[in-house]
């Protein structure tokens, strides 16, 4: 039986949250309408999955809010022959919008209660094109090899150059640089061996990812 209350949430979600923040991809609408955010929540915050918030997942970590992930996914346009790294498993639910989008998603998740909890959500949806590892790729994740887009759920301080290195040429990777309350999304695009471009995408605040390169300190 379907919940209406969930469904008009799910609405009210896409219609008031993710369009106003310049989100017209209709793959990347009709994607995030069939995932159900609310099987990637913790069930004490159930009522929460379709807010304009960071849902706790506990060990210090939060969900991205709904816009921002949609954001994400628009600008890093993933391809169906493509591969994808994820840094940063969290609940799972991105990872689960980047598995229908790509050939392959390996994902990184440094909290291993997180780690195993998104693994059953995301085997419990049937999604088979997912490798999870669990570690620290906050500077990078290169044993599974380069990478036609990569996603990077926290922010960082300060842009890591092995990120961008980790790239196909005409891959893209999608990330939150500098320290709050000045933070900017950027995509950066890998044009030839030694070549990228990086575009300025929009203003936001995103938690930094554990154990995330920090920049030099002056002292005085």
């Amino acid at each position: 039986m379907v919940d209406m209350n969930l469904e008009q949430a799910r609405h009210n979600m896409i219609e008031q949250q993710i369009r106003p923040w310049e989100v017209m991809d209709d793959q990347v609408l009709d994607l995030m309408r069939r995932t159900p955010r609310e099987d990637f929540v913790p069930p004490q915050y159930r009522n929460l999955a379709f807010t304009d918030m960071m849902v706790p997942l506990g060990h210090g970590q939060a969900m991205m809010p709904p816009r921002l992930e949609a954001r994400m996914l628009q600008a890093l346009a993933v391809q169906p022959d493509e591969s994808v790294l994820e840094i940063g498993t969290g609940s799972g639910y991105v990872t689960a919008l980047l598995a229908q989008l790509a050939r392959h998603v390996y994902s990184v998740e440094i909290v291993p209660e997180l780690k195993q909890a998104a693994e059953q959500r995301l085997a419990a949806r049937g999604l088979t094109n997912v490798t999870l590892d669990e570690g620290d790729a906050a500077a990078g994740w290169p044993r599974r090899g380069s990478y036609d887009a990569i996603a990077v759920t926290g922010s960082l301080p300060m842009l890591v150059p092995e990120l961008a290195q980790e790239l196909n040429v005409g891959g893209r990777l999608f990330v939150v640089v500098g320290e709050a309350p000045a933070m900017t999304a950027l995509l950066i695009t890998r044009l030839g061996k030694d070549e990228w471009a990086q575009e300025d995408l929009f203003e936001t605040v995103l938690p930094p990812l554990q154990n995330a390169a920090q920049p030099q300190r002056f002292m005085f």
